[in-house]
C-alpha cells in the first residue's frame, strides 16, 4: 500500500493521510445534508432520502476512483452551484421533470466528458487555459452559491425597483442564518479544520434550542431506499433530443468544465505537484472526474465532480490518493446517519405536510400522521 501510493517520495505516512482524510471529509461533509435539501426542494419531486444516498454513494465511488485511479488527494460529490441550477433553474424554472434533467444534463454530460477525456482533448483545452481564468471561475460559482444561500436564508428578496433588497432580519430562521455565517467565518479565520461542518452543526443545535429546527428523533438509522432515483435517468433519454434541453446539457458542460479545472489546479497547487504549470496525471484525474459524474447521475445525484474543500486535507499534510481512500470511508460511513436530515421523508404522496429546514431555508416533505 505504502509502495503503491508512493508514500516515501511525496514525505508522508499513514497517520498523515488519514488524518487529512479526515479533515477533508469534515469541509466537505455538508453536502450530505444540502444537496438532499436543495434536490428534494418542494415541487421538483425527488425524494430527499433517496438523494441522500445517492449524494453518500457517488462521493464515496467518486472519490475512491479519484484516490486509486489519479492517486490524488482530492474528494468529488454532487457539486454545489450545479445542484441549485439543476433544482431551480431546470427543474422548477424551465418545468423541466427531474428524471429528463438527470438523463439530459447530468448523464449525457458525464458521458461527453468522458469522450473528450479518452481523446486528450480535455486536457489540451484545460492546460491552455490562464491560470488566473480558472481561478476566476471558481470565485464566480462561489459567488452564485452565497446569492442562492442568501436568498433561501432570507437576507435577500427580490425587488422590482434594484433586483435585490434587504429582507427582513428580525425573522428567526433569518437570524439563525446570520448567525450560522458569523460562526463559521469564525471557525474557519482561526483555522479550524472542517469550519464549515462544524459551524452548521453549531448552527443546527443552537436552531433547535430556539426552536427553528426540528429535532431528529433519531441520529442513525437503517440506509434509506434509493430506488426513487437509481436509474431514473436512463428510462428518459429520450427526452433530451430537444434544443431546450440541448442548452442544458450545454450549460452543465461548461460550468462543470471550468470548476473542474480550477478545482484541480487549486488543490494539486496548494499540495506542490504541479510540474510547469501543468498537472501530472491529468487524464487521470479528469476521467475520474467525468465517471463520478455518470455513475451519480445513475445513483440519482445532480453532477458529481472534484471539490475545493480538498485543500483543506492538503494543508493537513495529504500528500497521496490513500487520503481519498479515507474520505470515501467515511462517506459509507455517513450512509447510516440519514436521521439527521430533519425527520422521515415522505415516500408517497398521501398524508403529507411540508415544513422548513432552517438551517437552509428549503422546504420537504415529511410525513404528518392525522
Amino acid at each position: 500500500m505504502r509502495k503503491f501510493f508512493e508514500f516515501e517520495k511525496l514525505g508522508t505516512n499513514y497517520r498523515t493521510e488519514t488524518v487529512a482524510g479526515i479533515t477533508t471529509f469534515l469541509a466537505m461533509a455538508y453536502i450530505l445534508f444540502v444537496n438532499p435539501s436543495i434536490l428534494g426542494t418542494e415541487g421538483t419531486g425527488m425524494d430527499p432520502n433517496a438523494v441522500f444516498v445517492a449524494t453518500a454513494l457517488a462521493a464515496a465511488i467518486g472519490t475512491l476512483i479519484m484516490g486509486v485511479l489519479a492517486k490524488y488527494p482530492i474528494a468529488l460529490a454532487p457539486g454545489m452551484g450545479l445542484n441549485a441550477f439543476f433544482a431551480y433553474t431546470v427543474v422548477l424554472g424551465s418545468g423541466i421533470a427531474w428524471e429528463t434533467a438527470l438523463a439530459g444534463g447530468v448523464l449525457v454530460s458525464g458521458l461527453i466528458f468522458i469522450i473528450l477525456t479518452l481523446t486528450g482533448l480535455r486536457e489540451k483545452v484545460i492546460n491552455a487555459i490562464p491560470a488566473v481564468l480558472k481561478m476566476a471561475v471558481g470565485a464566480g460559482i462561489g459567488l452564485f452559491i452565497a446569492f442562492i444561500g442568501f436568498q433561501n436564508a432570507g437576507i435577500i428578496v427580490a425587488n422590482e425597483a434594484t433586483m435585490v433588497a434587504l429582507g427582513d432580519l428580525t425573522q428567526g430562521t433569518t437570524l439563525l442564518a446570520i448567525f450560522g455565517i458569523i460562526i463559521t467565518v469564525i471557525l474557519i479565520t482561526i483555522g479550524l479544520k472542517g469550519g464549515v461542518f462544524y459551524g452548521m452543526v453549531i448552527t443546527a443545535v443552537v436552531g433547535m434550542i430556539f426552536s427553528q429546527v426540528p429535532v431528529p428523533e433519531k441520529i442513525v438509522d437503517s440506509v434509506p431506499s434509493i430506488a426513487p432515483t437509481f436509474g431514473a435517468a436512463f428510462a428518459h433519454l429520450g427526452d433530451v433530443f430537444t434544443l431546450e434541453m440541448m442548452v442544458v446539457i450545454l450549460t452543465f458542460l461548461f460550468v462543470d468544465f471550468f470548476d473542474t479545472a480550477g478545482t484541480l489546479v487549486a488543490v494539486a497547487s496548494k499540495a506542490g505537484l504541479l510540474k510547469d504549470n501543468k498537472l501530472p496525471r491529468a487524464g487521470k484525474a479528469l476521467f475520474s472526474d467525468s465517471a463520478a459524474t455518470v455513475i451519480g447521475a445513475t445513483l440519482g445525484t445532480s453532477t458529481t465532480t472534484s471539490y475545493v474543500e480538498s485543500t483543506t486535507g492538503v494543508s493537513a499534510g495529504g500528500r497521496s490518493g490513500f487520503t481519498s481512500v479515507v474520505t470515501a470511508g467515511l462517506f459509507i460511513l455517513a450512509l447510516f446517519f440519514s436521521p439527521l436530515l430533519g425527520g422521515s421523508y415522505c415516500r408517497s404522496n398521501s398524508a403529507c405536510t411540508y415544513h422548513c429546514r432552517s438551517t437552509h431555508g428549503f422546504c420537504t416533505k415529511r410525513y404528518s400522521m392525522g
